[in-house]
């Protein structure tokens, strides 16, 4: 049951908990894969050209050196920035459509406008607990807490280095909202609850929710891949690539066209199921406070 304090909520606010709490369940669930994801996107080439290191090699190996638990480093960064970040995302969207969308059913163009806005919104108020989230990630920095790494950052880097990867993370995020935003609703829209009411048993419904996010998210993790690499090398070291063009020539020449691919299955998997749980909780606890998301 929904307690009654939050029904009172303004239904931009209803819109930013829901958010806050899908996006908590699917960060707890998910955060080992985007550990997996940043250190594969930083290994560094071999002399001879071997000894690449696979997800399942790497999965063995942070769990043989840091423990199981290893595989949650960057979790608190990660809930720093995903639990208000996802809210925020989800009620500026909210918002948008009220305000943009008379019949609430956006179209193609419109539903890569609605979320490619909502997530730079996102994205720019909670770049720098990404930076962070980032840095833990790849076990080359020494932060003892969130706090603590946003204050070391500042002193040493400036506000430069605190939103470093600015472009390429706005690269990455807003076309990948946007694009799974686009084929979620019209993937939903081909399904008998798209076409008419109550053609389908209310119980299948976060099936048929979760299955149209998986979709949509594959597809739009695979056009954005190339950007989370470039973010990645650009929020480790900022003091060696100040431009976006100048990670994206470094990432060419050491690696190769493959390399602005790497870490994409374990990036693919997280953000497709993350987006896909977290639209599918959205959704359901929309429903349960009396509002259409």
């Amino acid at each position: 049951e929904v307690p009654f304090f939050v029904l009172q909520m303004h239904p931009v606010l209803k819109a930013f908990v829901c958010g806050s709490i899908s996006g908590t369940c699917s960060t707890l669930l998910f955060q080992p894969l985007d550990l997996l994801k940043t250190r594969l996107q930083t290994l560094q080439p071999a002399v001879n050209g071997s000894g690449r290191a696979g997800m399942v090699t790497l999965l063995f190996r942070v769990v043989r050196t840091e423990s199981l638990l290893g595989l949650w480093k960057g979790v608190s960064p990660s809930f720093a920035r995903c639990i208000p970040g996802v809210g925020i995302y989800f009620s500026t969207l909210y918002m948008m459509k009220q305000k943009l969308l008379v019949d609430g059913s956006p179209t193609a163009l419109e539903s890569v406008f609605l979320g490619a806005t909502a997530r730079a919104v996102s994205g720019i108020c909670m770049l720098p607990v990404t930076v962070v989230k980032t840095r833990y990630e790849s076990g080359r920095f020494g932060y003892g807490s969130v706090y603590g790494a946003l204050k070391n950052i500042y002193q040493t880097e400036g506000a430069r280095g605190m939103f470093s990867g600015l472009t390429a993370t706005l690269l990455r995020d807003a076309p990948f909202s946007g694009i799974y935003l686009m084929f979620y609703t019209q993937t939903k829209k081909l399904t008998p609850q798209g076409k008419a009411e109550h053609q389908l048993d209310p119980v299948l419904m976060p099936l048929l929710n979760f299955g149209s996010g998986i979709f949509a998210g594959i597809l739009a993790s695979l056009a954005t891949q190339p950007a989370d690499v470039i973010k990645t090398h650009m929020q480790l070291s900022p003091n060696k690539y100040h431009r976006t063009i100048q990670a994206a020539a470094f990432i060419y020449k050491d690696f190769g066209l493959v390399g602005f691919f790497r870490g994409g299955v374990p990036r693919a998997l997280r953000r497709t199921l993350m987006a896909a749980m977290a639209w599918t909780v959205y959704e359901q606890m929309m429903e349960k406070m009396g509002l259409k998301s």
